[in-house]
């Protein structure tokens, strides 16, 4: 006979994808329309994997929680790593979660950077932007990002954002302002005091004075417009633009072929970095 512990292990392992552990699926318990997959693949860079990822149901008091997020290091693993332990337990455990989402997650990132910040001397000097989606009983959607890891839902075909890059040149005056500068080398794209090429990043303590990790939060409800979401990291975006992202999607029911799909044709365009993505499909 199996038991309790043994049969939420074989679930677990469903979900994950033990023989492929760069790939995975997983569908809700209160609606059967709901389903979500993911898909990683490593950049062609000599350095180790640095993109983490959650794709998960949760039920918490008597809701269920859809957890999802893609964390993309830089300068080591250790910083997405803690945020794939720890970030969504601190949102979730925020008193006024439920009733204000927005100000909750953005309370839980300053507490979580916080911690990493405290904690560089076992962390590393490095960090990582992230971007979050909370599923609120399959009906409120919660994104929340920092750095160029973007969220873009399908509404009736079209692409809609749902986060916001944030880039040292769009941000260059407030960088400017904490005493901080802006590079545009020949050839190179623009870094903050030369250093990261994102304007906004858990960790990076020798950074973090000219920069910051407030996120860019949307609470959007789905409708029945809403088709699908999809979250990756910038190995995806810089060879394919939301619209196209959308549109190569759109035929395929099945989450984790989709997000196999993207992966699949970011390689195709020649991406070169690491490539995470998630695919949450509403019906």
């Amino acid at each position: 006979m199996t038991g309790g512990k043994e049969i939420l292990h074989m679930m677990k392992e469903k979900v994950l994808g033990p023989s492929d552990p760069d790939s995975g699926k997983g569908k809700s318990k209160i609606s059967k329309h709901v389903t979500h997959g993911f898909h990683l693949v490593k950049g062609t860079s000599n350095h180790p994997m640095e993109d983490y990822l959650v794709a998960e149901f949760k039920h918490v008091d008597d809701n269920e929680l859809g957890l999802f997020a893609i964390f993309d290091g830089h300068a080591g693993h250790t910083v997405p790593d803690y945020l794939r332990s720890h970030l969504f337990d601190n949102i979730i455990n925020e008193p006024h979660f439920l009733t204000d989402p927005a100000d909750s997650v953005k309370r839980a990132y300053s507490v979580t950077d916080s911690t990493i910040l405290e904690k560089s001397g076992e962390l590393g000097k490095g960090g990582s932007t992230a971007v979050t989606a909370i599923l609120i009983n399959c009906q409120k959607l919660v994104v929340a990002n920092i750095g160029d890891s973007r969220a873009v839902l399908s509404e009736n075909g079209l692409a809609i954002p749902l986060s916001v890059d944030h880039e040292p040149t769009t941000e260059s005056d407030d960088i400017k302002n904490r005493g901080g500068f802006v590079s545009n080398f020949p050839g190179d794209v623009a870094r903050v005091d030369g250093q990261l090429a994102v304007s906004r990043a858990f960790g990076d303590k020798s950074l973090k004075i000219h920069m910051t990790s407030e996120p860019h939060v949307t609470v959007k409800m789905i409708d029945d417009g809403g088709e699908f979401v999809i979250l990756a990291s910038d190995g995806l975006w810089k060879v394919m633009s939301n619209q196209e992202a959308v549109d190569a999607i759109k035929d395929i029911k099945d989450a984790r072929a989709a997000a196999k799909h993207l992966t699949e044709e970011a390689l195709n365009r020649r991406s070169s970095d690491d490539i995470s993505c998630i695919v949450v499909r509403f019906h």
